[in-house]
């Protein structure tokens, strides 16, 4: 499964690794992808996520019902 973000849709973003020599590497960037469940009142139950570190902070400010409507919106499948 691809390290993305669903709330969000953050994912890997690649570039380079620059050495003293100035040699060039190419690397990734791996976003802070946790996964976390949580229960959804209006359905009866527990829903498991993917999400990055700031998705986290938005849903505990924005509230489950909110976030879950917005993933659902953008045709992900919950």
């Amino acid at each position: 499964m691809s390290a993305h973000c669903q709330l969000t849709g953050v994912a890997p973003v690649f570039g380079n690794t620059v050495s003293h020599s100035h040699r060039r590497t190419r690397r990734r960037w791996e976003p802070n992808i946790q996964r976390r469940r949580y229960w959804v009142p209006s359905e009866g139950r527990f829903v498991r996520l993917m999400l990055s570190a700031r998705a986290i902070k938005t849903i505990d400010k924005i509230g489950i019902e909110k976030a879950v409507a917005a993933i659902r919106a953008r045709g992900e499948k919950i």
